[in-house]
C-alpha cells in the first residue's frame, strides 16, 4: 500500500481539475509523472488516475480503455465526463456498478442533487453538463474529492 501522503503529493496542484478537459496551469508533465509513479511502483490504474488529475486525458484513456473492471470503468467514465462526452460517461458509469468510493462520496458531499444517502454519478454527470460559472468551483471540488478518493482506493488495493 502506498502511503496517503505519497498519493497527496502526486495530486498536489494549485487548482483542482477543471470539469472540462483542461489543460490548466500547474500540472506536471506526463513524463515527470510517469517517472514518479514508476518510482512508487504504481499500478496502471493508479497511473491513469494521476494522469487524469493532471489533465493528461489521452494518456489516461489509453491505459484504461482495455481494463474492464469497476475501477477501470470509473476512470474511463470520468475521462469521458471531462472531454465532455456525457452520454459515453454515463455508459461507463453503468459499467462501474456500485463502486466502493460511492459510499464515502455520499457521506462527504452535501449536495442533495447528487447525494441523497447514496452517491448518484449520473446526476453528477448531468450537473456537470449544465454547469454555469457560478457553480463550477463547487462541482470542481466534488470532482476533486471523487478523484482523490479513487486514487486512495487504487493505492490501497495495489499489490506493490
Amino acid at each position: 500500500m502506498k502511503p496517503p501522503s505519497e498519493i497527496a503529493k502526486l495530486l498536489d496542484t494549485p487548482e483542482s481539475p477543471e470539469l472540462g478537459p483542461g489543460p490548466r496551469k500547474g500540472v506536471k508533465p506526463e513524463k515527470v509523472l510517469n517517472e514518479q509513479l514508476r518510482a512508487l511502483g504504481a499500478n496502471d490504474l493508479l497511473r491513469a488516475a494521476v494522469l487524469l488529475w493532471h489533465d493528461h486525458l489521452d494518456a489516461a484513456h489509453e491505459i484504461v480503455q482495455n481494463i474492464e473492471t469497476p475501477d477501470g470503468s470509473y476512470i474511463h467514465a470520468i475521462i469521458h465526463r471531462r472531454e465532455p462526452d456525457y452520454s459515453n460517461a454515463k455508459y461507463w458509469f453503468h459499467r462501474v456498478g456500485n463502486h466502493p468510493c460511492f459510499a464515502e462520496l455520499a457521506q462527504r458531499v452535501e449536495d442533495p442533487k447528487v447525494s441523497k444517502g447514496q452517491w448518484d454519478p449520473f446526476a453528477f454527470v448531468d450537473l456537470c453538463a449544465c454547469s454555469d460559472p457560478a457553480n463550477d468551483q463547487s462541482l470542481r471540488d466534488i470532482q476533486a474529492l471523487e478523484i482523490q478518493l479513487l486514487a486512495e482506493h487504487l493505492a490501497s488495493n495495489s499489490q506493490v
